[in-house]
Parts: C-alpha cells; sequence; structure tokens
C-alpha cells in the first residue's frame, strides 16, 4: 500500500508530466483559459490515461512480449488510446454536448497527447505490476488535472492584469506557465519523506 501511494503522489507532485516532465503542453496551454473546459479536457485525461495503463500492461505482458513482438509496444499503446478516446469522444457528444464542443479539436488530440502515451510506456518501462499501472495512469491523470485546474486560475488573473504590449498573450501565457512549472519544484522529496 506504502509503494502505491508515493507512485501516485510522486506522479502528481514530484513528476508531474505538465509541469516537471513538460509532456502534454499542447492542451495545457490551449484549454487552460476557462475553468471548465480545463476540468472537462482533465477528466477525459484522467479516465483515459488510467483505462490505457490498464489495458496496455496485459496487451504487452501477455501478447506482445511473449510473442516476441515487444518492440510494436508503442504502435499497439496507440492504437489502444485511439479507441480509448473514441469512446470517451462519443460519450461527451452524447451525453455532455457543450463540453464536447468547447473542446474542439483537442479532445482528439489526446489520441496523439505525448503524456498519456509516454505513462504507458513509462509503465512497461517501470516494469510495474498491473495494480502499479494503473495507480500511475490514475497519478499522472490527477496530476494532469492539477496543472490544468492550477494554470487555469493563473490565467483568470492574467486576464485581468495589464503586462507591457510586448508580454501580451502567448508570451505572459509562457511566462506565467514557466514560473507555475518553478513552483512545482518545491516538491522534490517530500514524497519520499512523507512516508518515511
Amino acid at each position: 500500500m506504502r509503494e502505491l501511494l508515493i507512485i501516485l503522489f510522486t506522479m502528481v507532485l514530484t513528476e508531474n508530466y505538465v509541469l516537471v516532465q513538460f509532456l502534454g503542453i499542447c492542451p495545457f496551454l490551449g484549454v487552460s483559459k476557462n475553468l471548465s473546459s480545463a476540468m472537462g479536457m482533465s477528466a477525459a485525461v484522467v479516465f483515459v490515461m488510467t483505462i490505457a495503463s490498464a489495458v496496455t500492461w496485459p496487451v504487452y505482458h501477455l501478447i506482445l512480449d511473449p510473442l516476441g513482438l515487444g518492440y510494436l509496444n508503442t504502435i499497439a499503446f496507440i492504437l489502444i488510446i485511439a479507441a480509448l478516446v473514441q469512446l470517451v469522444e462519443i460519450a461527451l457528444k452524447k451525453y455532455l454536448h457543450p463540453l464536447y464542443k468547447a473542446l474542439g479539436i483537442y479532445l482528439p488530440l489526446i489520441t496523439t497527447n505525448c503524456a498519456v502515451l509516454a505513462v504507458t510506456l513509462l509503465n512497461i518501462q517501470e516494469d510495474y505490476s498491473l495494480l502499479e499501472s494503473v495507480v500511475d495512469g490514475l497519478g499522472a491523470g490527477l496530476g494532469f488535472m492539477l496543472a490544468m485546474v492550477l494554470f487555469s486560475g493563473v490565467r483568470r488573473t492574467l486576464q485581468r492584469a495589464k503586462p507591457p504590449k510586448c508580454f501580451e498573450g502567448l508570451p505572459i501565457t509562457l511566462v506565467a506557465a514557466s514560473l507555475t512549472s518553478l513552483s512545482f519544484m518545491g516538491f522534490s522529496g517530500l514524497v519520499e519523506n512523507l512516508f518515511n
């Protein structure tokens, strides 16, 4: 249980895919303008990361690796992620149409979101068990959600600010993203010390 908590908190805080490893930046910058869109995108990413971790582990360990096809894991994982994203897209279109419209092009981009692919590949690289892989995927998704929600608040504050003309738009957004990222460096070493 202790190991699972360490994996979860590590992925949320000290190894946050967006703010520490700089993966998944496209939706981070594109969807974080509005809190409801950021939450919707984050929920979709949490779902896809968790389920993708649960599905790709047995595919790799029970099919690809025993057949000597482990080198095909990236292609197989992308296909699995694409199928999961299609399921999410269909569900959002049917049950949460306003959110589906708000996410726009960013929803299908979850398929090529490097953070989603990275979590599945790193689960194999770290030689996690199925349960550890699922917890890792959940933690990575929750970390993505934390980054999106925090940055959504930062961007809302930026909208009221009056930066110098040369910083308006994307430059001030990138500066704010880098400062938000720097704040997460303060968590390094925290997770290990929590469970000692």
